[in-house]
């Protein structure tokens, strides 16, 4: 698990390889990941659009951006958490994500960003 504060919030993420697939002839190893968001400041905060930067250590790196995570844009009030959990497809069994949120504080309607830090992801027998 990995972890990183910015402006009172907290990530923490963790993430598991899922196994390959092939798609158009092609080999993928597929992995998931969980993004817990943990408001530890004082304000009401809301996540409104995420930007994730994916590296594949065999492929260029890929930019994902848009509005919320997976449908939702979550509001938190002080000591709230929500967490989800997503996926995505490498062309190689090594890579990482890291990214950030663009959120609001309800209480002075000042936008803010909160990093996701950097994490791997591996398939499981490179680990031994």
């Amino acid at each position: 698990m990995v972890q990183q504060v910015t402006n009172g919030i907290k990530i923490s993420v963790t993430s598991n390889f899922e196994g390959t697939s092939y798609r158009n002839f092609r080999l993928y190893f597929a992995f998931s990941y969980e993004v817990t968001i943990e408001n530890q400041s004082n304000d009401t905060v809301q996540l409104l659009e995420r930007q994730w930067t994916i590296f594949d250590s065999l492929n260029h790196n890929e930019v994902v951006e848009g509005s919320g995570v997976i449908g939702k844009k979550p509001i938190l009030k002080p000591a709230e958490k929500y967490t989800y959990k997503s996926n995505c497809f490498l062309t190689s069994p090594i890579g990482a994500m890291k990214g950030f949120y663009n959120m609001v504080n309800f209480s002075t309607s000042s936008a803010f960003k909160v990093y996701i830090p950097t994490f791997q992801l591996m398939v499981s027998s490179i680990h031994n």
